[in-house]
């Protein structure tokens, strides 16, 4: 089919390599706060100080300055306290940097966009593959001043890329933003003042492997005691040897709980991270350690039980059970996610809607979840859509990221592997050939059942449109219905039927001989009374 593009081969993707549990830290006495505050803000103060002279390195940084860096830290914490907070500072460099790329690219298009726009005539009309002028004098007008300021902006954005130069906000730029619309965001000066300093801080400390119980920074025993190495000028603090602190609590976790306690035991590198929710009062703990890239199963035999095919959309996944030949089994399936409130909410929906999701495939037998490989990434300029805005709030909204991560993670406990297609025309495709045969008085299938269906037979290596049901014998159709779809490799199956002129089709083609002639007209109106026959004569053979 001219026109489109090609197709990406489906490919099972990679399993987690890294775990993370979270669990309260309950109990905390008024005097083990007050500690954990002061270590938390002293750290925040040392690393805010690494980050600034990081930035100022640029693209000059090396592994001399880093040692230079982290000698200067280890007199005011410790060397172990340093190693965290330049490791952090680099990782925090370095996504400003991956931001400061995207940020680029997205200007990019916005750019080629309008300037495409710009050069037609206004009023002319787009097509599927580019869009067309502006409508009136005064949006070409608008836009060819937005032109310049996205010109301005992204020569600026690419000077100071080349210069090795990022913009980040430790603790965060959106709660930064929200000092001034304190009102709108329902907080008081006190409060958002409480929110930022914890957001500044900095708790985490990197495991070691050999170290007892895996970190010597942030200690926490099997049986659930937790102590902290205080930093050098904290450290009259020390209610413990060698100048720890010992909180007034226990920990355990309730998720993967054993294989912490068994790498704990095994003393095997386990990071540690400290959080406090100002909203609600509470200190959290979360551990982190890396798990061995599980071997990839052949795609081959993930499909050898079939498949469900998944499409994302921005409030529900649509599911559907497909069989070893492509034919959709049983009904369709719809797990609903609610995205608003806040990111812990909007996290427990999606998390909610997979375990359901995974709940329903383990139930039918099946090995395999075939879901779209989507990245809107390039999708969400403004200049690209124009004015349909809630589409693109709509493909904004959706968590394919998120999703992508949960359900990769997730699968991977519940021995399912993940098949990631292309998305090209899944919907389109979808809603053709299967969502009106599927529909009954009983069932109604959306545009989304039939999606799901088509990233299936996609991952499936089948094509997406359905083959049509070969013509019986006759009138009392003797030979039936055929309901069950071959193999690909059977041979003798049936393809799509050709055209073939003729009665069948009320289609003659316009050279076919007449065996027959009149000289009468084909209307009623040109019809003559003096008609003439003519026939041609019978054919003598031997």
């Amino acid at each position: 089919m001219g026109g489109l593009r090609e197709v990406a081969a489906p490919f099972v993707v990679t399993g987690p390599s890294g775990v993370a549990v979270r669990t309260r830290l309950k109990g905390l006495t008024a005097g083990d706060e007050e500690v954990l505050r002061l270590v938390g803000a002293h750290l925040g103060s040392l690393a805010s100080r690494d980050l600034k002279a990081r930035c100022v390195e640029g693209l000059e940084h090396d592994s001399e300055s880093w040692a230079v860096r982290k000698r200067g830290l280890t007199g005011v914490s410790s060397s172990r306290w340093a190693g965290s907070v330049t490791k952090a500072t680099h990782d925090q460099w370095a996504l400003a940097r991956r931001g400061q790329a995207a940020h680029i690219q997205g200007l990019e298009a916005g750019v080629k966009v309008i300037r495409h726009r710009l050069s037609l005539p206004v009023g002319v009309k787009g097509s599927k593959r580019a869009a067309g002028g502006y409508r009136s004098r005064r949006e070409w007008h608008a836009k060819a001043r937005r032109l310049r300021v996205l010109e301005d902006r992204l020569g600026r954005v690419r000077a100071e890329r080349d210069a090795g130069r990022v913009r980040v906000v430790r603790g965060g730029r959106r709660l930064a933003r929200t000092r001034h619309y304190l009102a709108e965001a329902g907080l008081t000066a006190a409060q958002w003042r409480q929110r930022w300093e914890a957001g500044r801080w900095f708790f985490q400390a990197d495991g070691e492997s050999g170290k007892r119980f895996g970190n010597e920074t942030i200690r926490v025993t099997p049986e659930g005691d937790v102590s902290i190495k205080l930093p050098a000028p904290l450290a009259h603090l020390a209610n413990a040897a060698h100048g720890r602190y010992a909180l007034a609590t226990k920990v355990s976790f309730a998720h993967r709980g054993s294989e912490w306690a068994d790498r704990v035991a095994a003393n095997r590198a386990v990071a540690y991270r400290i959080h406090h929710d100002t909203g609600r009062g509470r200190w959290y703990l979360t551990a982190s350690w890396q798990i061995p890239a599980a071997q990839a199963v052949p795609l081959e035999a993930a499909l050898a039980h079939g498949v469900i095919g998944v499409d994302t959309n921005a409030d529900h996944l649509a599911a559907w059970r497909l069989d070893t030949h492509g034919n959709p089994i049983g009904n369709p399936r719809r797990f609903f996610y609610t995205l608003t409130g806040s990111a812990p909410h909007r996290d427990a929906q999606v998390r909610h809607a997979l375990t359901r999701l995974l709940h329903w495939a383990r139930s039918c037998g099946v090995k395999a979840i075939a879901v779209e490989d989507l990245d809107f990434q390039a999708e969400k300029t403004r200049e690209k859509h124009g004015r349909r805005r809630r589409f693109r709030q709509l493909i904004s909204g959706m968590p394919t990221g998120k999703l992508r991560a949960r359900l990769t993670s997730m699968a991977d406990q519940a021995g399912m592997t993940i098949i990631a297609v292309d998305p090209a025309y899944t919907s389109r495709w979808g809603a053709q050939h299967w969502q009106k045969p599927l529909t009954s008085p009983t069932r109604t299938t959306s545009r989304h059942d039939a999606a799901s269906i088509a990233i299936g037979r996609r991952a499936q290596g089948h094509p997406i449109r359905r083959r049509t049901t070969p013509p019986p014998h006759d009138q009392s159709d003797r030979a039936g219905h055929r309901t069950v779809q071959a193999g690909p490799g059977t041979l003798g199956r049936e393809e799509t039927r050709p055209r073939i002129p003729g009665p069948r089709t009320r289609c003659v083609p316009p050279d076919a001989e007449r065996t027959r002639a009149t000289r009468a007209s084909n209307t009623v109106r040109g019809a003559r009374s003096d008609q003439e026959w003519v026939q041609d004569s019978l054919l003598l053979t031997e």
